[in-house]
């Protein structure tokens, strides 16, 4: 008897499956959902002893052929993975040195517990913020990632039609592989616009200038990463792999092309931003209009600095691993950040955001909003801007549900009272 059988009509009494069914069982990954499905309801197909293995595979992320089929976002992952060339997952995965900044930015969310409240009606929910006088659908922003044309063909245009649709933010990186004019038209308005300075300040000042002259509003400065060390992505010696020169030689194209750099001496960039302190963010405070927030802010010193210094925002992150080995994640220094910060500027977090419920503890914490970064490239990688889509509608929607299931109808409904924290942190 066919699979499908088994899983529409299965025959009332029937202890366990054919041969010729679980030979067909691995033909299509949709029907080994549905079968699982059926399994875990009738505890007599079940042999003993197999309820565990089902479980553990039930929650496995699976790569799937459509965005519409991915029920979390890890499922888009799993396709990335496998579309992706080594190097190019490095570049996007990677954390600094072994990676203990990476990996505790997840296990932070792991040390916060939600206490759920019952009995209020929550049928009606509202995610929606207002960020320097715009209204969003949620409090959900994409973050700055560079050279997304590795990912996609369509790269930054497509992530930023995606970010329109969904009427939540996009931060263009400095180092993307599209124009801020190109993203703004993509989007349908200015994106705002992550900047990682020259040395040179005419340089700089050039930059600045030109992305001001695009109608952008808000302007990102990174200031965590003076230097940092990838092991991981040094491994493939992209200056010599032969592999990695078909991608990244100056004849090779798009993938080498930084199009907002074109006026930037690239050796100079390589040597990081160690050459900014407070006095150049009052020099580029000084010159522009745009809103100006620090990227990078982890510690109360520096948020104390950053309001003495007239920012109008913090992004609270460590670069997602990738800029230093602390081992202390985003989440951990959030709480002193807000504290010091005490409502005066938003804040936005930044750091390991892969489910709802991770937005809602990061917004429990005091955050404002929350970015993402290699979710969405997931996303952009599996299935370009449907795939980007899909991932803001996913975390969207378990955002709604956490909301629901705490009893929060709102974003200023989330605090610290629906939190318990299983772990002491140390600053």
């Amino acid at each position: 008897m066919p699979l499908k059988s088994y899983i529409w009509n299965p025959i009332p009494g029937s202890l366990e499956i054919t041969n010729a069914a679980m030979q067909d069982f691995n033909l299509v990954e949709a029907m080994r959902r549905k079968l699982l499905s059926f399994l875990l309801a009738s505890p007599a197909l079940c042999p003993a002893g197999t309820l565990t293995n089902v479980c553990t595979d039930l929650y496995a992320a699976v790569p799937v052929d459509n965005a519409g089929d991915a029920v979390n976002v890890f499922d888009l992952h799993e396709v990335a993975k496998r579309k992706l060339p080594p190097g190019h997952y490095a570049y996007m995965a990677m954390g600094s040195d072994d990676g203990a900044t990476l990996r505790a930015n997840r296990q932070a969310f792991a040390d916060i517990k939600l206490r759920m409240r019952r009995l209020q009606d929550v049928r009606n929910i509202d995610t929606s913020i207002t960020l320097f006088g715009r209204h969003y659908a949620s409090p959900l922003m994409l973050a700055p990632c560079g050279r997304q044309q590795i990912y996609h063909e369509q790269g930054e245009l497509a992530v930023a039609r995606a970010a329109a649709d969904e009427n939540i933010e996009f931060i263009l990186s400095t180092v993307g592989s599209t124009t801020i004019e190109d993203a703004n038209q993509a989007k349908g308005d200015p994106v705002w616009f992550q900047l990682y300075p020259d040395e040179n300040w005419a340089k700089t000042q050039r930059l600045v200038d030109r992305v001001e002259r695009s109608g952008c509003g808000v302007l990102v400065l990174t200031v965590d990463m003076p230097a940092t060390n990838r092991e991981a992505l040094d491994r493939f010696r992209i200056d010599s792999n032969p592999e990695c020169q078909s991608c990244h030689s100056p004849v090779a194209g798009v993938l080498g092309s930084k199009p907002m750099l074109e006026d930037v001496d690239q050796k100079s960039r390589g040597k990081g931003t160690a050459f900014m302190d407070w006095a150049f963010v009052d020099q580029l405070r000084a010159s522009t209009s745009m809103k100006l927030i620090l990227k990078g802010i982890v510690t109360h010193e520096d948020a104390q600095l950053a309001l003495e210094h007239k920012v109008d925002g913090v992004v609270v992150s460590n670069h997602g691993g990738r800029a230093e080995d602390s081992g202390r994640s985003s989440l951990e220094s959030l709480p002193e950040v807000v504290a010091t910060i005490d409502g005066q500027v938003p804040i936005i977090f930044d750091g390991g955001i892969r489910r709802g419920t991770d937005i809602f503890k990061a917004l429990a914490l005091g955050a404002d909003a929350v970015g993402i970064g290699q979710p969405y490239l997931w996303g952009l990688c599996a299935f370009g801007q449907q795939g980007v889509a899909t991932v803001i509608q996913l975390l969207h929607r378990e955002l709604h549900i956490v909301m629901q299931q705490a009893r929060a109808t709102n974003i200023k409904e989330i605090g610290q009272h629906l939190l318990v924290q299983t772990k002491e942190w140390t600053g």
